[in-house]
């Protein structure tokens, strides 16, 4: 079993800057492809950004692309996402979640098999 627990959320200003963590417990090795998850109320839930094990690979969402930077470090099990420039269009709540697929980069919510628990992200106008 996988478990994954995010961190880092909170209530930033447009332009302003957040980190989200993704810590990873338990079969760890089980994961390939990691992934951040976003979903806004009313929305459906939208790749944000995806990056293969060992951290060579990487796909952003096009709303994303240039202002959200996704990276992970397999000795602390851990994988984050670097958020500049938030607009308020990106508030949502922000999911971690990992898939045994390694062709996983971009990959839809249903292809992942293990979830976080999800952070909420706010920006303010």
């Amino acid at each position: 079993q996988v478990q994954l627990v995010e961190s880092g959320g909170g209530l930033v200003q447009a332009g302003g800057s957040l980190r989200l963590s993704c810590a990873a417990s338990g079969r760890t090795f089980s994961i390939k492809t990691m992934g951040w998850f976003r979903q806004a109320p009313g929305k459906e839930r939208e790749s944000v950004a995806s990056i293969s094990w060992s951290g060579s690979s990487t796909y952003y969402g096009g709303s994303v692309k240039g202002r959200f930077t996704i990276s992970r470090d397999n000795a602390k099990n851990t994988m984050y996402l670097q958020m500049n420039s938030l607009k308020p269009e990106d508030t949502a709540v922000y999911y971690c979640a990992g898939a045994a697929d390694r062709r996983g980069l971009g990959f839809p919510p249903v292809r992942y098999d293990y979830w976080g628990q999800g952070t909420q992200v706010t920006v303010s106008s």
